[in-house]
């Protein structure tokens, strides 16, 4: 595969960037024209890298692309899953470059999508490609490569279910998630779950003027900053109620397991230019953020954010709130249960409002499976050190339906790094880990 790709790789880099230069972003309606051109796009270089046949499925929201090779009904069956949709771009200020012009600098292509998941999902068109023109494939392979995932997926499930005969596989193969550093690569064996609401909060019928009613009233954005306060203990851990009923707690056997991975903690918060890590009580970082659920406000807003000063004390204030499960927890019972909850400690003074959005369950995969050791040895073949098993501290809420829907587990060899910044400005992908991750995925087809 390495000549492969010191022979096709200026190929490699106008076709993915043919993907990156359309902004197929999911969550804003003026991209829907956006959407079906990428799935298009997708059709085509699947057709052209040896699929017997692709094409583009309609679903209740945004088009499923879905193409396969079948060599023999007795072999094996790969199931390919990636998305083909983006995050929105902003603050566009930040951005170094066009997102949606991606440019190659300092051994890494920039723009959005770069990472997530344009390129990694290219990687499994591009292994996929080299087998076929080699008459290396000795499994079957179907690709579904979807236009949701960064809204939650709403239409998938479904159309899974309709289409169930349709992606009978016997393994779900997944690149959308990092690796602990590029000198220690890892296989996450489990990620999170997610619930993602966005509250409101009523006062005043009306913006009022803040001398004449200043300190009368209840300004909704104090009530709200104090709400959500209070849904955190000084401990780290989230207050409502029900919330852990659920969780299953590890051993610390699992516990231990789990420390291997190497984590330098002077590292961590250099990166993120902080003085001090902070989450729930008695357990390591790793541990916040692959074991444990959180709650989280990931954006808060009210009254008058212009240019200048305006006196007003705002009639409502409205935040996003996401809880990241870990497996076992539902994500429907925790939207309920976090919904009942702030209803009941709004006080009389405010009117609350709580609107799901959208979340999913998380999930755990054997790492004694064949398919995860398949994917040990292909990576460490390339890497030259055995890969840590991992739990990811992200949601891929898809996941855990498809594994429900089709009876099959995930496997999840991702390739990204924490470097390059996904749902960020100036999101990246190191040229090294876009082929590293071809070459495994090579092999895992060939001990697979």
């Amino acid at each position: 595969m390495k000549q492969y790709i010191q022979e096709n790789k200026e190929r490699f880099f106008e076709e993915l960037f043919s993907l990156l230069r359309i902004p197929s972003v999911s969550s804003l309606e003026q991209h829907k024209p956006d959407m079906a051109a990428c799935a298009e796009r997708l059709v085509e270089l699947l057709k052209e890298a040896g699929a017997d046949e692709a094409g583009v499925y309609p679903t209740a929201g945004h088009p499923v692309v879905f193409g396969q090779k079948l060599i023999d009904p007795s072999l094996p069956t790969v199931l390919v899953y990636g998305h083909y949709d983006v995050q929105p771009v902003d603050p566009i200020e930040l951005w170094h470059s066009d997102p949606f012009e991606p440019e190659i600098r300092d051994g890494a292509i920039y723009a959005r999508g770069a990472n997530d998941d344009k390129g990694q999902l290219f990687m499994h068109i591009k292994a996929f490609e080299f087998l076929v023109r080699t008459g290396a494939l000795k499994h079957n392979v179907k690709f579904i490569l979807e236009g949701e995932e960064e809204i939650g997926s709403p239409s998938l499930a479904a159309w899974a279910t309709e289409n169930k005969d349709l992606l009978a596989a016997d393994i779900i193969l997944v690149s959308d998630t990092t690796m602990i550093s590029e000198s220690v690569p890892s296989i996450n064996c489990g990620m999170r779950g997610l619930s993602y609401v966005e509250v409101k909060v009523t006062g005043p019928n009306k913006d009022l003027h803040s001398g004449h009613y200043g300190g009368a009233v209840a300004n909704p954005i104090n009530v709200l900053c104090d709400m959500i306060s209070s849904l955190i203990d000084k401990d780290g851990h989230v207050t409502v109620k029900g919330f852990y009923d659920d969780v299953v707690e590890l051993s610390a056997e699992d516990r231990a397991k789990l420390s291997r991975a190497p984590f330098d903690l002077h590292e961590y918060k250099e990166f993120l230019d902080i003085k001090e890590v902070k989450g729930e009580a008695g357990y390591s970082t790793l541990e916040r953020t692959g074991i444990r659920p959180c709650l989280d406000v990931n954006g808060i807003w009210g009254g008058y954010i212009g240019e200048g000063a305006k006196t007003v004390l705002p009639s409502v204030a409205h935040a996003k709130i996401s809880m990241r499960l870990v497996p076992n927890q539902d994500s429907a019972t925790i939207t309920r249960l976090f919904e009942e909850h702030f209803k009941a400690i709004a006080p009389d003074y405010v009117k609350v409002e709580v609107k799901p959005h959208h979340g999913g369950d998380g999930f755990l995969i054997p790492i004694s499976s064949p398919a995860y050791k398949a994917a040990e040895k292909a990576m460490t073949e390339v890497y030259g050190i055995e890969p840590v098993p991992s739990r990811g501290g992200g949601s891929i809420p898809i996941l855990a339906d498809l594994q429900r829907i089709l009876g099959i587990d995930p496997l999840l060899m991702g390739f990204g790094l924490e470097r390059d910044t996904i749902h960020s400005p100036n999101e990246s992908y190191l040229l090294k880990q876009l082929f590293a991750g071809m070459e495994s995925i090579v092999l895992f087809y060939k001990y697979y």
